[in-house]
Protein backbone atom coordinates (compact mmCIF):
# COMPACT_ATOMS: atom_id res chain seq x y z
CA UNK A 1 0.00 0.00 0.00
CA UNK A 2 1.51 3.66 -1.08
CA UNK A 3 2.04 6.00 1.75
CA UNK A 4 -0.47 8.61 0.69
CA UNK A 5 -3.13 5.97 1.41
CA UNK A 6 -1.82 4.74 4.20
CA UNK A 7 -1.65 8.04 5.62
CA UNK A 8 -5.11 9.02 4.40
CA UNK A 9 -6.47 5.85 6.49
CA UNK A 10 -4.70 6.71 9.52
CA UNK A 11 -6.08 10.16 9.30
CA UNK A 12 -10.11 8.61 8.62
CA UNK A 13 -9.11 6.78 11.93
CA UNK A 14 -8.28 9.74 13.98
CA UNK A 15 -11.34 11.48 12.71
CA UNK A 16 -13.78 8.31 13.75
CA UNK A 17 -11.92 8.72 16.80
CA UNK A 18 -12.68 12.59 17.89
CA UNK A 19 -16.49 11.88 15.63
CA UNK A 20 -17.36 8.80 18.35
CA UNK A 21 -15.93 10.46 21.25
CA UNK A 22 -18.32 11.35 24.07
CA UNK A 23 -18.43 14.94 24.23
CA UNK A 24 -19.55 14.82 19.96
CA UNK A 25 -21.67 11.40 20.70
CA UNK A 26 -23.55 13.48 23.58
CA UNK A 27 -24.53 16.56 21.34
CA UNK A 28 -26.90 14.19 19.42
CA UNK A 29 -28.34 12.47 22.19
CA UNK A 30 -31.67 14.47 22.46
CA UNK A 31 -35.50 13.81 22.13
CA UNK A 32 -35.59 14.31 18.76
CA UNK A 33 -36.24 11.31 16.46
CA UNK A 34 -35.84 11.05 12.58
CA UNK A 35 -38.51 8.24 11.25
CA UNK A 36 -38.61 7.18 14.47
CA UNK A 37 -35.23 6.20 15.35
CA UNK A 38 -33.50 8.62 18.18
CA UNK A 39 -30.74 11.10 16.80
CA UNK A 40 -27.91 9.57 18.17
CA UNK A 41 -28.52 5.95 17.01
CA UNK A 42 -29.20 7.76 13.30
CA UNK A 43 -25.63 9.52 14.25
CA UNK A 44 -24.03 6.83 15.13
CA UNK A 45 -24.86 4.63 12.30
CA UNK A 46 -24.08 6.99 9.56
CA UNK A 47 -20.75 8.13 10.64
CA UNK A 48 -20.25 4.03 10.63
CA UNK A 49 -21.81 4.25 6.51
CA UNK A 50 -19.59 7.38 5.65
CA UNK A 51 -16.64 5.78 7.23
CA UNK A 52 -17.02 2.73 5.40
CA UNK A 53 -17.88 4.78 1.90
CA UNK A 54 -14.52 6.64 2.47
CA UNK A 55 -12.16 3.68 3.19
CA UNK A 56 -13.69 1.74 0.31
CA UNK A 57 -13.13 4.67 -2.59
CA UNK A 58 -9.26 4.49 -0.40
CA UNK A 59 -8.91 1.05 -0.50
CA UNK A 60 -10.48 1.03 -4.22
CA UNK A 61 -7.83 3.45 -5.62
CA UNK A 62 -4.86 1.44 -3.98
CA UNK A 63 -6.01 -1.73 -6.44
CA UNK A 64 -5.76 0.83 -9.35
Amino acid sequence: MKKRHEQKLIILSFGLLIAFSIPISLLFNSEKEVFGYPMILIYVFAVWMISIIVSFVIIKKYDE
